[in-house]
């Protein structure tokens, strides 16, 4: 991992590894935009244009999400991945290797929305000990939007 000399508060040690579970975090919310733009692609149905809008608005705050997570890492000295390769390598979020049933992509999508909580709530130990208040707020955000979500979501299979 490339780190730059900078004098934030934070020693280089404490910022190479909230680097590193941010670019965890990146990755897994890079592959679950992939995922759902895939979805709201590919969606059928009796509940298509709900979940075509909703899969849309979803995607569409990842990709904002995906740009502060990224910017948060350069912020602490680091340079953010950036490529499938690099992504395949850090997320925890499965491929899909064919379209699924309508169902299936909504569980599918509570899965990954639970796998981005989990990544950016295991950061809170190293994020507190180096005092690193900017990016527990940023995991803050993300873990209350993606918990949101991920109920929406699941209501939707009751």
């Amino acid at each position: 991992m490339n780190v730059q000399s900078i004098d934030i508060g934070i020693p280089e040690s404490g910022r190479l590894e909230i680097a590193a579970g941010l670019s965890q975090l990146l990755a897994d919310s890079y592959t679950l935009y992939i995922k759902t733009h895939y979805y709201h692609w590919n969606v059928t149905g009796p509940m298509f244009n709900s979940l075509h809008l909703m899969f849309e608005t979803q995607y569409n705050e990842l990709a904002l999400a995906v740009d502060l997570i990224a910017e948060r890492i350069r912020a602490l000295g680091v340079y953010a991945p950036g490529t499938y390769h690099e992504f395949s390598k850090l997320t925890v979020i499965p491929e899909d290797s064919a379209v699924p049933k309508t169902d299936d992509m909504i569980k599918n999508l509570v899965a990954g929305q639970e796998a981005v909580v989990r990544t950016a709530r295991s950061l809170f130990p190293i994020v507190e000990k180096t005092h690193d208040e900017a990016s527990a707020d940023l995991l803050t955000q993300r873990i209350q939007l993606h918990e949101k979500t991920a109920w929406m979501l699941r209501s939707l299979l009751e």
